[in-house]
Parts: structure tokens; C-alpha cells; sequence
């Protein structure tokens, strides 16, 4: 029996410096930089969002937040690395609207599911724009051109089965009228494709083009939101004022892997919550012309959960899946 004595109570011994430690890998996190993930092209609001929030968090973390861009299938590319990162907390994805969009358009296995959120951070309404010098003066001489001669005017988009590929496929629905769609890797490429007169107009959120609508370079014909935008787009109509049902918008947010530890996404949250709040981070996104939207990881799955429903039926509706 002596050889049973000696055992158990190193076998015991060996148990509690187990669990004892996990509370101290918890409280180690993180002991080496985080990497971000921005599933889109440098200079667009979801990077510049993502850069934002890394500045700000330098606050909340002992350890930095470094920025990757991985652009490509809108989005699906730079989210779908994280997913099958390893679920330690040291790789996060910038989730965006294109993740309830996709998988509805056979364009990736990838879904909403896929992720535990930490919040979302920003939320946006769809614009179309046109470079200053278009003969499209109003959204009205835009539309009746694209009816007279169905797909003579070419809209640039983020990206095909982006937010604002669907965008302008919901204009042409409501409005009969039939565009060429012209999908680039990313916001920032399809505005740069405006200013140098390669397409005559864009879908794009308010972020993307703030710069140059300033600098009188591009001119907004018509929102999409569900009421009038803050300078310098308080003067645009929307689509809803001109009688038109039409309300689409893009939004942000952050994500790890599944399994990734409890303890881990809760510090992560925390993190994410306590940034969202920040008055140095807000500031900058509404200078960066991004709406704070701040939403918790739970508000946010259930958030994402019912944009992947609705885009399911959207896609459907517009004959859009593959």
C-alpha cells in the first residue's frame, strides 16, 4: 500500500500546479505582439479603421497590435487566414459585411459561424459617386442613362460579392436599370479607378472618398442611408427622400478563431470595448468620415447572424448566387 500512499498525493500535486497555471497563462496574454488581419487594400476605411483601433490600443495592451493587409474575393482571403490561424488570441480578423454576403454567392465555405466576435466598431451607408467633371449632374440623369442604353455607364465596386457590388445590384433592381460592373480588390482601388476616369462611377461608403470630396474631385449623387449624413454629405439626398425603398450599408467589427480560450477573448473584448469608447478613437473615425457603431461580442453575433440572413434572401431575390 505504501507505493498507492506516495502516488496520490503527487498525482494530486501534479493537478493543482496544472490548474494553478492556467489562470497565469491567462493573465500572461499577450506576451508578443497581436497581428490584425484587414481582409482588404491599404487606404480604405476598413484599414484605416484597423490602424486606428491599434494606435488606441497601445492604452489598453502591453503588447502592439501590427496591421497586415490581405486583400482578394472580397474579403474572404485575409478573413478566411484567421479562421485557420490558431485559436491563441494572437491572430484577429477585421470582420466585414462582405462575411454575410459570400458564402450566399458560392464564393467561399466561410460563414458569419466561423469567428467569435469581440464587437463591432463601425457602421457606414452606400453612396454613389462620380468623378466632378461627369456629365451625370444628379442620380436621376445617372439612372436614365443606364436605362436608355442598359450597362453603358460602368460602376467600379469593391469587389465582386462586395457590400457594394450588392449595393448597386439592389439600385438596379429598384430601378430597372442595368449597370457594367467593374469589381476591384478593394474600396481605395475602385476610387483611385474613379479619379482616373476609368470607370464613370462607384458604390462606396463615405469613408473611401471624404478626401476627395473635400478637394471637390468627386461629387456624391445619392446616399444610402436611412436619413441625411453629417457634412460634407448633409446636402446629398437619399434614395428613401426620392421615394426609392432602398437602405444599405457596410459595417466593421473584430473576430478570432473558434476554440479560441475564454480567457483570452475576454480580454480581448475588454480591450475592444474599452477602445470603441475612446474618445481619441471616435474622434478619428469621424474625422476619417467612419461612424462609430459600437456593439459587444454577443449584440454583435446575433448582429452578424441576422445580415447573413438577410443577404441570403437578397441574393436570391437579385438572381446573384453561383
Amino acid at each position: 500500500m505504501k507505493p498507492l500512499r506516495t502516488f496520490l498525493p503527487a498525482a494530486f500535486l501534479s493537478l493543482a500546479t496544472t490548474f494553478s497555471t492556467l489562470p497565469a497563462l491567462a493573465a500572461d496574454f499577450p506576451n508578443h505582439p497581436i497581428e490584425m488581419v484587414v481582409p482588404s487594400s491599404a487606404g480604405g476605411g476598413t484599414d484605416v479603421m484597423a490602424r486606428l483601433f491599434g494606435e488606441t490600443a497601445k492604452k489598453y495592451l502591453n503588447q502592439p497590435i501590427v496591421v497586415s493587409n490581405k486583400p482578394g474575393a472580397s474579403g474572404a482571403i485575409g478573413m478566411g487566414e484567421v479562421q485557420r490561424a490558431p485559436a491563441d488570441g494572437y491572430k484577429i480578423a477585421v470582420l466585414i459585411s462582405e462575411l454575410a454576403i459570400i458564402p450566399h454567392l458560392g464564393m467561399t465555405k466561410l460563414t458569419v459561424a466561423d469567428f467569435i466576435p469581440l464587437g463591432r466598431l463601425n457602421g457606414d451607408p452606400g453612396l454613389i459617386a462620380v468623378r466632378a467633371e461627369s456629365p451625370y449632374k444628379t442620380i436621376e440623369d445617372l439612372l436614365e442613362q443606364s436605362k436608355k442604353q442598359p450597362g453603358s455607364v460602368s460602376m467600379g465596386n469593391a469587389g465582386t460579392g462586395s457590400i457594394w457590388h450588392l449595393a448597386a445590384a439592389a439600385v438596379e433592381d429598384k430601378t430597372g436599370v442595368k449597370f457594367n460592373h467593374v469589381p476591384y480588390q478593394g474600396a481605395a482601388p475602385s476610387v483611385a479607378a474613379l479619379v482616373g476616369g476609368h470607370v464613370d462611377a462607384i458604390t462606396v461608403s463615405p469613408a473611401e472618398i471624404g478626401q476627395f470630396v473635400v478637394a471637390g474631385k468627386v461629387r456624391v449623387l445619392v446616399s444610402m442611408a436611412d436619413r441625411r449624413l453629417a457634412a460634407p454629405y448633409d446636402k446629398i439626398e437619399t434614395f428613401k427622400e426620392k421615394g426609392i425603398d432602398l437602405v444599405v450599408g457596410t459595417w466593421r467589427g473584430l473576430g478570432v478563431p473558434l476554440n479560441t480560450p475564454a480567457e483570452t477573448v475576454q480580454v480581448l473584448r475588454d480591450v475592444t470595448r474599452k477602445v470603441a469608447e475612446d474618445p481619441a478613437f471616435k474622434e478619428g473615425l469621424t474625422r476619417g468620415n467612419l461612424l462609430p457603431a459600437y456593439m459587444d461580442g454577443e449584440q454583435f453575433q446575433a448582429f452578424m447572424a441576422s445580415q447573413s440572413a438577410y443577404f441570403k434572401k437578397l441574393t436570391a431575390a437579385l438572381n446573384l448566387q453561383k
